[in-house]
């Protein structure tokens, strides 16, 4: 196809993309400010209270494999409409939950709301599938800029539905099974061929370790992880080392509004960066910016200190997660498109679900106070920064290297 027939099914299935991200991402970014908290009240130990959070990247871990085949073989939609399903399902566990206090049932809950946050994962993908090679970056960065207004409706809606119920945090549950409805009417416009069904169109193509032995792959993958990772590390922590430095659950839902905005607002220029400047040059950036998320966070546990630390995790978050995404899907082919994208967020979930795991652990079980866990989980940045960024030093180097002779 030529881009002139492409492009207008490509920006047209954009909008509709832009417009689920809006919606059914709402949920994320309020339940992400209660989840620590809801945990905090119903766990047996203080340690586990992000447990739930992390339940919900364990769900989208183990839910990408088989989302990513169920969809080459029976298309986006069906796939995207599964995950709102589970979001809706798992949300109203949570509520059910809340109202008889069981931390099990909670956590099953959360662990069903991972599958919404795996198929979201994909809108990303399928923002590409009928995409010209120079529109790729672009359509993922606008489906990613919808990200902006769930920014402002999930917290926003928080606060209003935070006093629904009687039963803390009920309300908040009971708002996000309206979003996975009201979000599913946009995936009714959205028009992407299901491929035709061909046995060597999903055994075709390198196996798991071949592909994994691609350089650009592997780095895309690694750059991924951290990104991602370290985003959710420090993500999951904020609103309890902000209710716990004295500041109110209010605060916390504001802040985590400015980071989900940065998350998503440089989103209408990464592409453009990238078509300029070279994609690892623009994830190289983003590991920067992360890495000054945290010197700023370690500095002082003032509002500012959290607005500025979460604001620059976003960005860097945005340059690091969309630049590793767009160098990806530059190295694999079409049959290959499902066990890539399967693998790679299979990958990038499963350091994810360490990272919110361990963050609870970092802030409430490694010291005496919150001042000394919200250290704990920056500092725990550095290694994973260093990792990632020598293995995209390596793939430029690599890159500039003469190619031995075929």
């Amino acid at each position: 196809m030529t881009t002139t027939t492409v492009d207008p099914i490509a920006r047209r299935n954009v909008w509709a993309l832009v417009f689920a991200q809006a919606i059914l991402g709402s949920q994320l970014a309020m339940i992400f400010v209660i989840c620590g908290l809801a945990g905090q009240k119903l766990a047996p130990n203080i340690c586990f209270a992000t447990m739930p959070i992390s339940l919900i990247v364990f769900g989208s871990m183990t839910t990408a494999p088989w989302l990513s085949n169920f969809m080459q073989r029976f298309g986006r939609v069906p796939g995207l409409f599964l995950g709102a399903l589970g979001g809706a399902i798992g949300a109203a566990i949570c509520a059910y939950a809340m109202v008889i206090e069981s931390f099990g049932l909670l956590l099953l809950g959360s662990y069903l709301t991972g599958i919404y946050m795996s198929s979201q994962g994909f809108f990303r993908f399928a923002a590409m599938d009928m995409a010209s090679d120079e529109y790729k970056p672009r359509a993922v960065s606008y489906v990613m800029a919808g990200g902006l207004a769930s920014a402002i409706i999930g917290p926003q809606l928080g606060k209003v539905s935070f006093d629904w119920s009687i039963f803390p945090f009920t309300g908040t549950y009971i708002a996000a099974i309206g979003l996975n409805v009201v979000g599913c009417l946009s995936l009714l416009f959205l028009k992407i061929p299901v491929q035709p069904h061909k046995t060597t169109q999903l055994v075709g193509g390198r196996s798991r370790v071949d592909l994994l032995r691609d350089p650009v792959i592997l780095v895309s993958i690694i750059c991924a992880m951290v990104a991602y990772a370290l985003m959710n590390l420090v993500m999951t922590s904020t609103p309890l080392a902000v209710v716990g430095c004295g500041f109110t659950q209010n605060q916390a839902g504001d802040i985590v509004m400015a980071h989900v905005l940065a998350m998503f607002a440089p989103s209408f220029v990464t592409g453009h960066l990238i078509n300029r400047f070279g994609v690892r040059s623009v994830v190289g950036s983003g590991l920067g910016i992360l890495a000054l998320a945290g010197i700023v966070a370690v500095a002082g546990v003032d509002l500012l200190n959290f607005y500025g630390a979460l604001i620059l995790l976003g960005i860097g978050w945005n340059f690091a997660f969309i630049g590793a995404t767009s160098m990806l899907a530059t190295a694999h082919s079409v049959e290959e498109r499902g066990r890539v994208q399967g693998m790679n967020d299979f990958f990038v979930f499963g350091l994810v679900t360490v990272a919110s795991l361990a963050s609870g652990g970092l802030m409430n079980c490694s010291g005496g106070d919150p001042v000394t866990g919200w250290t704990s989980v920056n500092v725990a940045m550095v290694p994973f920064l260093l990792i990632a960024g020598i293995a995209l030093a390596w793939l430029a180097g690599r890159s500039r290297s003469p190619q031995p002779a075929q």
